[in-house]
């Protein structure tokens, strides 16, 4: 990847506060793919990039952050009261380009059955350490894999401590390189590439519902994290493991080690 990718921060508010179904991912999605261009909206919904038979956005997004929240589990929804900041990622910048200057323009618009106020657009400059790193998910890292059981295909979920987690994780950025480059052959080399669990309990799991379709289970928590820098870049970008355009997998640096 050619220089550093920016990542975008949208700071806004709901004046009644913000109701959303607990499992809101999707209506972040759709809210993205309504404020950015046409043309650039049908590529990232209808196409992509791809990898063989695997299409990657290569996009992602945090969880909400901020705000007072209450839960109304009666009703399965959230409220977040107050500020709200929603962090944004893509390999493309014309994506962030294109959806902070229709918010910027427009002030106003729809989260779900809520009407928001934008305050601000912050701009993360990129990020490119030379050494390992500290992480924090800031939302749920998915590893999964799709197995044949008795003529019936499962899922298979892995917990941060498996193996499988580290080398999907690492096997998955190979795909997403190949796909964003549109080559698989002559890729980056991953020597020295790892992932491990620093600080990552039961409570990290989440499991979430996505268009009450079906359901993820991904990672929240403390990580640390060395990957040679096109990789590196490229998952600060558009995030580790699976399911990154359906919100999951964006990570921030909290500790960086140069060498």
């Amino acid at each position: 990847m050619e220089g550093g990718r920016v990542r975008i921060t949208l700071i806004f508010r709901a004046q009644k506060g913000l109701y959303l179904p607990v499992h809101y991912n999707h209506l972040v999605q759709s809210f993205i793919y309504r404020s950015i261009g046409e043309a650039l909206a049908r590529f990232y919904h209808q196409e992509g990039y791809c990898f063989g038979k695997r299409c990657f956005k290569l996009f992602t997004f945090s969880r909400l952050l901020g705000g007072r929240r209450k839960f109304f589990r009666d009703r399965g929804e959230i409220c977040f009261e107050g500020r709200v900041r929603l962090k944004i990622g893509a390999v493309d910048n014309r994506l962030l380009e294109d959806l902070a200057t229709y918010l910027v323009k427009t002030r106003y618009f729809r989260l779900g059955r809520n009407y928001c106020e934008l305050e601000a657009v912050e701009v993360e400059m990129p990020v490119s350490p030379k050494g390992p790193v500290t992480i924090r998910a800031l939302s749920p890292i998915t590893v999964y894999v799709t197995e044949s059981e008795n003529g019936r295909r499962k899922t298979r979920f892995f917990a941060p401590h498996e193996k499988g987690f580290s080398e999907g994780i690492l096997e998955n950025l190979k795909r997403k390189m190949g796909a964003y480059l549109g080559r698989k052959e002559d890729l980056p080399s991953l020597e020295g590439a790892y992932i491990h669990p620093v600080c990552v309990g039961p409570r990290d799991l989440v499991v979430a519902k996505y268009k009450n379709y079906f359901w993820i289970k991904g990672w929240l928590g403390i990580y640390r994290l060395y990957l040679p820098r096109p990789y590196f870049e490229l998952a600060y970008a558009a995030g580790l493991g699976a399911k990154n355009s359906q919100g999951f997998g964006m990570i921030e640096v909290v500790e960086k080690e140069e060498r």
